[in-house]
């Protein structure tokens, strides 16, 4: 667990009243105290780890270069549309000189039903070409050289390592963001800072998985728009389980209502 030592003073980094941290999702995002009681932390991870002992990366891949791949065309698109096109394309492109044989024209019709494709294709290209020129058609399996290939930022790196077991890296997606504002394990205002938030609070031992367990809770259970609070393992440690529970409970409204207003 962080030593004692190591972590803010209870209430350090709050918020002021009012105050709602940046949105990532369209979702009400609660702004509480910072840092969490230990205790309570513990028990939210132990719970997980019971209901999901092995968490993995949704994304289909066979290698460190599948996955990065897989990984990079996964932005602003959900992991069932990437598997789908990544298992067509894997089989006929699965390492980097295969690659850049396909060739960008020849990849686009492969990732076409993803989102951004032409950008995601030129960048898989670019990150194929460089693999095989500089580091021996092996995708380095460091922060900096990861992150020093087009299309792979600080969280598709985060990904990469924590899936690998290189690194304990918790990527911060919309999913991580939001279920750690609502368990108030954070309270910062960008990815960044809400991963050395997590860092800092979440106890040793589970750091390696911690990323999974929030990003399958958030995508399943604490969804942004209808949480799940009823059959959630972790509801009674949830300080904005009332909250949540009123969101879910509220009526939506109708399309026809929808448009009218619009009008």
């Amino acid at each position: 667990m962080p030593r004692s030592s190591d972590r803010p003073k209870p209430g350090a980094g709050a918020p002021k009243s009012g105050r709602r941290p940046a949105v990532m999702t369209g979702a009400p995002i609660p702004s509480l105290a910072w840092p969490p009681d230990e205790d309570r932390v513990e028990a939210i991870f132990a719970r997980l780890a019971a209901v999901m002992p092995e968490p993995k990366t949704e994304l289909s891949f066979t290698s460190p270069y599948t996955l990065v791949v897989a990984v990079a065309l996964s932005a602003q698109a959900t992991d069932v549309s990437v598997n789908k096109a990544t298992e067509r394309l894997f089989a006929v492109a699965d390492t980097p000189g295969r690659m850049l044989a396909l060739g960008e024209a020849g990849l686009v019709p492969y990732i076409a039903s993803i989102g951004l494709y032409r950008g995601k294709a030129r960048n898989v290209i670019a990150l194929s070409r460089i693999v095989m020129e500089q580091h021996g058609g092996e995708v380095p399996l460091n922060r900096e050289a990861l992150q020093a290939l087009p299309g792979v930022g600080r969280k598709t790196a985060s990904v990469v390592l924590n899936e690998l077991g290189i690194e304990p890296a918790i990527a911060v997606d919309t999913h991580v963001f939001r279920v750690s504002h609502r368990l108030g394990l954070a309270n910062a205002a960008t990815p960044d800072k809400v991963e050395a938030q997590l860092h800092r609070v979440v106890p040793e031992p589970w750091l390696p998985k911690a990323h999974h367990w929030l990003i399958l809770h958030g995508r399943y259970t604490c969804t942004a728009r209808k949480p799940n609070c009823p059959g959630c393992v972790i509801s009674d440690l949830c300080p904005s389980r009332a909250g949540m529970m009123a969101l879910r409970d509220e009526p939506q409204p109708s399309r026809a209502r929808t448009a009218s207003a619009k009008r």
